[in-house]
Formats: structure tokens, C-alpha cells, sequence
């Protein structure tokens, strides 16, 4: 969609940032022992700095501030950049197609409602 950072071009410009809402961090045991927080979409040299592996940060999104964003509480940045949105279907994309009428290419909230709520 246009202007979310399902556009290559909008997750291509934005600048990875240190995690700052941490909803989906994940814990690790850091050099020292003590328990510590990274993220894949962080900048990637901050997270292999923790331990992670680089090849897990291909690709990644910030969904903790795109998915604020998507319903008006998007942060603007320092430089004056809000927060780009982001759509996803998560891991259930391969059952959206069941909400689509036929002949249809998308769907409204009512639809998925109708087929959770049937009338019968």
C-alpha cells in the first residue's frame, strides 16, 4: 500500500532506530550476565553487537512503531519524519482470501465480521 512500509521505497528510507517501545523484543544473556533486550529491526550493528545474527535482520520492520502508527499514535521523529504505517495479515496471510466475495480483490472489517458472525 502506498506510504507504508509495504513499499520497498518507504522501508528502503527509513532509518533503523534503537528500540524504544520494545513490545517485541526478545531477551539474552549479555557479556556480562546480566539479562538484556534486542530487536532485528534495530540498526543492524547494534544487534549483532548483542549477539544476534545478522541474517536475522534482513528484511525486518518495526512492527512496535509501525503497527502504533497504524492507528494515529505514529511517532515523529527527531528530523521531523512520522512514523510510516504498515498492513500485514500476519502468519494467517493464506486465509485472507477466504473474506473476499467472489470476483472481489479486498474486503471490509463487515466481511470478516459476516464470516465470524454467519447469520444462520
Amino acid at each position: 500500500l502506498e506510504e507504508t512500509l509495504s513499499e520497498s521505497t518507504v522501508y528502503e528510507d527509513r532509518d533503523r532506530r534503537p528500540c524504544d517501545l520494545g513490545f517485541l523484543r526478545t531477551a539474552y544473556r549479555s557479556d556480562d550476565g546480566k539479562l538484556a533486550w534486542r530487536c532485528p529491526s534495530e540498526p543492524v550493528v547494534e544487534f549483532v553487537r548483542k549477539g544476534g545474527s545478522e541474517n536475522e535482520t534482513v528484511g525486518r520492520k518495526c512492527l512496535c512503531n509501525s503497527l502504533m502508527a497504524n492507528v494515529g499514535l505514529g511517532q515523529i521523529h527527531s528530523d521531523g519524519t512520522p512514523e510510516p504505517m504498515l498492513v500485514t495479515s500476519g502468519d494467517e496471510v493464506v486465509h485472507v482470501a477466504q473474506f473476499l466475495a467472489p470476483g472481489a480483490d479486498s474486503y471490509s472489517a463487515a466481511d470478516v465480521i459476516g464470516y465470524l458472525l454467519p447469520d444462520d
